[in-house]
This record gives C-alpha cells, sequence and structure tokens, in this order.
C-alpha cells in the first residue's frame, strides 16, 4: 500500500507513528499522484475531493478548523479591499479555491497572480500595501513568527467562519476506489489520531526533539498546544461536513467546476 501525506505540522496528529513507509509532500504534489493511481491513500486537499469525486473519505478524520486556522493566511499592508494583487501559493488547491471563494462573496476583485516556482515570502514585496501573499502550512506560520507586527495577516478560516457560521475542512484522508481492505485501514487512521491527541505532550516533544531545518517553523510547546488545540479541529463530524458541502456549492456557484450533488462514500 502506497501512503502520502502532506509535509506540515498540521498533519502531525494524524500519521506521527504509522509504522509503515510514509511519502510526504506539498498537496498539490500528493493529488496529482493519488489522482494517477501511484498512491492508494493520501492526506491531500479536500478540493481533490470535489473536483473528482471518486474516492472513499475515511470519516471522522480531517484537518479543520472552526474560525481562525492560523497557517491558512493572506499577507498584506494596509486595509485588504486596497489589495490590488495577490500572489498565490499553488501548493494547495483548497486554500486558493477558499480564496476565490471569499473574495467573490465579499465583492473584492484583486488580480490573482501563480507563484509557479514557490518563492519564499519576502516583506519587501508587500511594501506598496497594493500586493498580498497568499501563505499556507509550515511556511505561513514560519513568515508569521518572522515578521509579527510588521505586516497583517487575513486568516482564511476566521473569514469562512464570518461567512458562513461554519467550520472549514482543508485537508482528508482519501482512498482509491479500488482499495479492497479501506475499512481497516481508516480505522488504523482513526485509531491513530486518537492515541497522538490522547498524547499530545508527548507528540509534541518530539516535534520539538526533531531538530528542524532552517525552512521549518521554530518549535516551542505553548505554540503548538494552542496551535492543535485552538486553530485545528481533526474531526470530521456533521457540521464539518456541512462545512464541505458549503464549500462545494460556493465552488459550483463562481464557476470553479459544474454544479453536482456530492455523496460521500464513507469508510
Amino acid at each position: 500500500m502506497q501512503i502520502g501525506c502532506v509535509k506540515y505540522l498540521n498533519a502531525h496528529p494524524l500519521i506521527r507513528g504509522w509504522p509503515d513507509d510514509v511519502e510526504l509532500d506539498h498537496p498539490a504534489a500528493l493529488c496529482q499522484r493519488l489522482a494517477k493511481g501511484e498512491l492508494d491513500i493520501a492526506l491531500v486537499s479536500s478540493f481533490e475531493f470535489l473536483r473528482n469525486p471518486i474516492y472513499q473519505i475515511v470519516d471522522d478524520v480531517s484537518i479543520s478548523s472552526d474560525g481562525s486556522v492560523y497557517s491558512v493566511v493572506v499577507a498584506h499592508r494596509g486595509r485588504i479591499s486596497d489589495v490590488e494583487e495577490i500572489e498565490l501559493d499553488p501548493a494547495s488547491q483548497t486554500a486558493v479555491n477558499l480564496l476565490r471563494c471569499l473574495l467573490a462573496e465579499l465583492r473584492l476583485n484583486p488580480r490573482l497572480v501563480q507563484n509557479g516556482a514557490r518563492v519564499p515570502p519576502a516583506v519587501g514585496k508587500l511594501a506598496s500595501g497594493s500586493r498580498a501573499q497568499l501563505l499556507i502550512g509550515d511556511q505561513a506560520i514560519r513568515f508569521r513568527q518572522n515578521h509579527a507586527g510588521e505586516v497583517q495577516f487575513w486568516d482564511l478560516g476566521e473569514q469562512w467562519k464570518r461567512l458562513t457560521g461554519l467550520p472549514f475542512v482543508y485537508a482528508l484522508w482519501l482512498i482509491r476506489p479500488e482499495v479492497v481492505d479501506a475499512k481497516q485501514i481508516a480505522n488504523r487512521l482513526r485509531a491513530l489520531r486518537d492515541e497522538n491527541l490522547t498524547d499530545l505532550e508527548g507528540l509534541i516533544a518530539k516535534l520539538i526533539a526533531d531538530v528542524p531545518g532552517p525552512d521549518h517553523p521554530k518549535l516551542d510547546q505553548q505554540f503548538l498546544f494552542r496551535y492543535y488545540r485552538e486553530n485545528l479541529l481533526f474531526s470530521f463530524g456533521e457540521k464539518e461536513k456541512e462545512g464541505l458541502r458549503t464549500f462545494a456549492k460556493l465552488c459550483a456557484k463562481h464557476g470553479f467546476f459544474s454544479k453536482r450533488d456530492f455523496v460521500f462514500s464513507l469508510v
């Protein structure tokens, strides 16, 4: 079985301790490999399911937020309504399309430009106040740590909550339809999530002990507890499902894909 997982801090409570090999990558790359059948199961952008709803979903597990998510933000100066251009991070289909939905619903119309090379963010790009940058994952956390007080952060999870009153689902475990032991795999993933969240202190201690490279955020116990307990949800219950359905409706409304009825094939 080939399993893939996003390579961000937000995924550690869902994958830490998995006994087999795991291929770590950015969400967009994992989505491509899952769609091609190169991976059997992957923790990937929820938009991949909306785009191509052939997959089985591991029930009760997601990466979501019910308000501020902290690590999916638009970095900007001045008022968000004055921003004329936002540079996108192509690593996450979900974050990009969430941003597009929010802008459309708020009747904001900045130019959206691709950062094809995933060039690290720079404060200098934001100097005029008319330019902004979408940041996700560990890169967003590191940028916020290094530039707190210099730049404003438009938190997409917070904006979604204000717009809809619902949680937002960023990532799901998706299993290809030909996998025959999907239920067994799903049970193992749920058990691993429960084990890690039960011993969150131990999980955080291990993360801090794994000395990260220079491109990773600076880790401390207080931040990680707050991030995992206050910013993130790791469930996929009825409210999260309704949030995902609402995201699908808005994506269809604004023409990101054709309108369709979604049936969650849960295992």
